[in-house]
């Protein structure tokens, strides 16, 4: 899932930077850039960034799609 759209990246990305080793929020800010344009992201990489790290991180945060039920479906 695309975490940041003004500079692409993904909760994939942000794992990657939990499993080297990056500890801080502003650490990821500095590699990745997440978060520091328009910071409409921020709090969706900051959610995504705590759970790599409380999961040692193995694998990305996994989203279900909403379903949407269209009128007269």
């Amino acid at each position: 899932m695309i975490v940041c759209i003004c500079h692409r990246v993904s909760d994939r990305d942000i794992a990657r930077e939990v499993r080297e080793g990056c500890a801080s929020f502003a650490e990821l800010q500095s590699e990745l850039r997440v978060g520091t344009h328009c910071g409409a992201c921020t709090d969706c990489a900051r959610k995504t960034f705590a759970a790599c790290q409380t999961a040692g991180e193995a694998h990305p945060m996994r989203v279900v799609p909403l379903q949407i039920a269209q009128a007269g479906a």
